[in-house]
């Protein structure tokens, strides 16, 4: 633990703050294919659930629009990943940052 690890840290956060800024539209949720007769597979639409401000909404999707809408879910579980990567690492950063200053004293 020393000012090249907090260096090295720092520059992880730089490289993923590079990453969310090239995130595109997102949305979250999951989208699956359903059928109208189950047990036939008949009558196929598309389906998107979600929970957003803690209420859960689900959406018909049209097939046309299917391709955009997997693309923004994809881009918002980068999204999610990457805010992720970011704390886990600004926590050890800090705890670092402490544990020198407790050294230093």
């Amino acid at each position: 633990m020393n000012a090249k690890t907090l260096s090295q840290i720092e520059k992880k956060i730089e490289k993923i703050k590079q990453q969310l800024v090239t995130i595109q539209q997102m949305r979250p949720g999951s989208l699956t294919r359903q059928y109208r007769t189950p047990k036939d597979k008949v009558g196929p639409y598309y389906q998107l659930s979600y929970t957003h401000k803690m209420k859960s909404r689900t959406e018909y999707v049209r097939s046309e629009f299917v391709d955009s809408i997997e693309e923004q879910i994809s881009e918002y579980k980068r999204f999610r990943e990457l805010v992720e990567q970011w704390v886990e690492l600004s926590i050890e950063h800090s705890k670092m940052q402490i544990d020198i200053a407790k050294k230093a004293k």
